[in-house]
């Protein structure tokens, strides 16, 4: 059980959010969010988000963090922050903290959140207890599962979005050689993510022999939603069919009869491209189990804050999660 008030955080590539919950019963008081490039360290984000805008002192914090978590210095995966738990004590303050990775908080927030934050890509509907996956195309890739055991909620955290992701189709072939690679391979993430449809875009350009004009993955999606742009549609559409792909690989590792669930702004701003087809025709096409594809519910969680709703709903009821501290608490005592 966590010491009241709590400090509440997700801490992504790019962005940090924020919000106190003063006990059990209190909704999150958030905090306007803040860019990662900013500040030199996230304690200096928490005391200028935070700390400084408010009389309450935090006892404790439960941090989501974009990266793995290991020992006493965690570094994020996609940014130059180290997270030093046992420092926090001195620089602010606190007396317990916790570290989970951002997924597992996201996890969580797909039992914390109601059918009023989703909104659904195809499938039948959700065996009420069956396990559950999470993916999130962001600053990199995020995805973990969550099974039902014991009477709990147990988040399944891990690096997923760094499987290995290839071409099938006769346009893949063409396209895939053009995208960036990491010493010699492709993963979901040099693809799926925000620089991954920049990836995408130059690829879908080269292949086509033609100069790319736009640079960043807000212009693309735009671009690529009016119908302005022949080069982003395309590569927009190669982005959903292989979250589709990769959606519904996740889906067996699992058995998500739950439902399969994207989140982040980057899908929340296209689901008219994940609703108009491919999506579905990607993430069902894995024979021989295309039917128990087809009954499988997906949905965007349309939420913008729905990591610290997770990490809200297990500070309040730890018991009502299997949540595995060891070696991820740390207190000043």
């Amino acid at each position: 059980m966590l010491k009241f008030p709590v400090l509440i955080g997700d801490i992504g590539g790019t962005n940090a959010r924020f919000a106190i919950l003063l006990d059990a019963y209190a909704e999150p008081k958030e905090f306007p969010g803040v860019r990662t490039a900013d500040f030199a360290s996230l304690d200096a984000a928490i005391e200028a988000a935070v700390l400084d805008k408010t009389s309450v002192r935090p006892l404790s914090a439960l941090l989501a963090v974009a990266g793995p978590v290991d020992g006493d210095e965690i570094a994020l995966t996609n940014h130059g922050w180290v997270v030093r738990p046992r420092a926090m004590f001195e620089t602010l303050g606190l007396e317990e903290v916790v570290v989970l990775n951002d997924f597992e908080a996201q996890a969580l927030g797909v039992v914390a959140l109601g059918p009023q934050h989703m909104e659904k890509i195809g499938g039948g509907e959700a065996e009420e207890e069956a396990s559950r996956v999470v993916l999130g195309p962001g600053t990199g890739l995020g995805v973990a599962g969550l099974v039902h055991a014991r009477h709990m909620w147990i988040p399944v955290p891990g690096e997923g979005g760094h499987v290995d992701i290839g071409p099938r189709s006769p346009r893949d072939f063409a396209v895939f050689p053009h995208i960036e690679a990491i010493e010699g391979r492709i993963s979901a993430e040099q693809m799926l993510c925000g620089r991954g449809l920049v990836n995408l875009y130059r690829a879908v350009a080269a292949a086509d022999g033609v100069e790319p004009r736009l640079s960043a993955p807000a212009e693309i999606t735009a671009a690529a939603l009016s119908g302005g742009d022949a080069v982003a549609a395309e590569a927009l559409d190669v982005f959903v069919t292989c979250l589709g792909r990769l959606a519904g690989d996740m889906a067996l590792v699992f058995m998500s009869r739950g439902g399969v669930f994207l989140t982040g702004g980057i899908v929340q701003k296209i689901v008219p491209a994940l609703k108009d087809g491919r999506f579905r025709a990607a993430f069902e096409d894995k024979a021989p189990h295309s039917a128990l594809m087809r009954a499988m519910p997906v949905h965007v969680v349309t939420h913008p804050l729905a990591a610290l709703a997770g990490l809200a709903a297990y500070a309040r009821t730890p018991a009502r999660f299997g949540v595995e501290t060891e070696g991820r608490r740390w207190t000043s005592a």
